[in-house]
């Protein structure tokens, strides 16, 4: 794989994590250049933690990777590992705490190996507290951290959201913290451990709703399509389906009521300031309904954005990647398998104006780089067949 003059190429990375949280931290350094070592037992097979291997999870999660089989619970296994440990920059994690201590892959023996190395690691719940122990799954997530509190319709009961967003923002708020470790390194020489976990990321990503009580004590509640204080936004009817309207500030929301062909909605009391709109929103929404179901949703996204109102489809997926926009952004990325063939992959949303990421490899076979990493760390051709034999690698 060419990686030369991408912005990560310097550094190699030795991938132990499984799922999903683990696997998006890894996707970006590799999609960025590093040279990815995904570390799998010899008996994994086409089917385990992770889902199908062909299939479009698994091979969107692992792409730009090299993948050698290694039984980590053996002593030569380990052995192998710490090898890799010397002449690697980064090892990723995303067993439970106490799982890696007893596969050598903690960061007291680690860091004993070499000093530089940085070991970032994702847990449910965090490295240690009451929780340390218990295993943790997005969804579980989403609601101990209060997200489910916050979604859905109101009185409707929790909801989760429709993509595991605590096992996402996990795995690149692991990848930022495994940057940052490296730029501190370049100063002090010496790598740490990075930590974070599905609880945390998204107790963080709930941002605004967290700041309204940890700052005001109060307690948001779920206000379905409505923004919990910014009114009107939320969804609206067309005469073909629905649209999205975003109105922030009285300026906006004058500018708003004029290409509606609604003035009086601005003169009207219930709706004079930003309080009042969404103290009264049932009304103002049930009253901008009115207009926008006599119309087809393309004619208020042109109307309402020539206007300088944020409006937009809810497109479906098959939508979203017809749209001229995202083509134009380029988020749907060919690659291609030698048995699978060409498909397309979700692309970054970071665009870097010299070295741009890249999908160069589609996710490898397992253990189809294993006689290559081992050549590299010495083995002859006899050692890895005898390794091979003892269930090793």
């Amino acid at each position: 794989m060419k990686t030369q003059g991408m912005p990560l190429s310097r550094f190699t990375v030795l991938d132990l994590t499984r799922v999903r949280a683990g696997p998006t931290c890894v996707r970006q350094l590799a999609d960025w250049g590093a040279d990815v070592i995904k570390i799998e037992m010899p008996d994994a097979g086409n089917e385990g933690l992770g889902g199908n291997r062909d299939g479009f999870d698994f091979q969107n999660l692992h792409r730009n990777k090299r993948s050698m089989t290694l039984n980590l619970k053996a002593d030569e296994g380990r052995a192998i590992f710490h090898s890799l440990v010397r002449a690697a920059d980064v090892v990723v994690e995303n067993y439970r705490p106490d799982v890696k201590q007893r596969l050598g892959a903690d960061y007291e023996t680690l860091s004993a190996i070499n000093q530089r190395i940085v070991l970032g690691s994702i847990s449910g719940f965090g490295q240690d507290g009451p929780y340390a122990s218990r295993p943790g799954l997005d969804q579980i997530a989403q609601g101990m951290g209060g997200l489910m509190s916050i979604t859905g319709e109101p009185g409707g009961g929790p909801m989760r959201v429709g993509i595991p967003i605590a096992d996402l923002c996990a795995g690149m708020f692991c990848a930022q913290g495994i940057l940052l470790a490296l730029l501190e390194r370049e100063t002090s020489g010496k790598g740490q451990w990075v930590k974070t976990s599905l609880l945390e990321a998204q107790i963080q990503m709930l941002d605004f709703q967290a700041a309204r009580y940890l700052k005001d004590g109060e307690v948001p509640v779920s206000a379905g399509n409505d923004h919990p204080t910014s009114i009107p936004t939320g969804v609206f009817p067309t005469r073909d389906g629905h649209i999205n309207i975003a109105v922030a500030g009285q300026e906006i929301y004058e500018r708003f009521c004029h290409a509606l062909g609604a003035p009086g909605l601005i003169d009207d009391a219930r709706f004079s300031s930003g309080s009042l709109r969404s103290e009264n929103r049932k009304a103002l929404n049930a009253a901008i309904a009115k207009v926008t179901s006599t119309r087809e949703s393309a004619h208020w996204i042109e109307l309402l954005n020539e206007a300088g109102c944020p409006c937009g489809p809810i497109n479906s997926m098959d939508q979203v990647f017809a749209d001229p926009q995202v083509r134009h952004l380029n988020m749907a990325a060919e690659v291609h398998h030698p048995e699978l063939g060409n498909f397309n992959l979700v692309n970054q949303a970071i665009k870097l104006s010299r070295t741009p990421s890249s999908i160069r490899s589609a996710t490898p076979r397992l253990g189809e780089h294993t006689d290559e990493i081992l050549g590299q760390l010495g083995y002859d051709p006899a050692r890895i067949s005898a390794l091979r034999e003892a269930g090793i690698v």
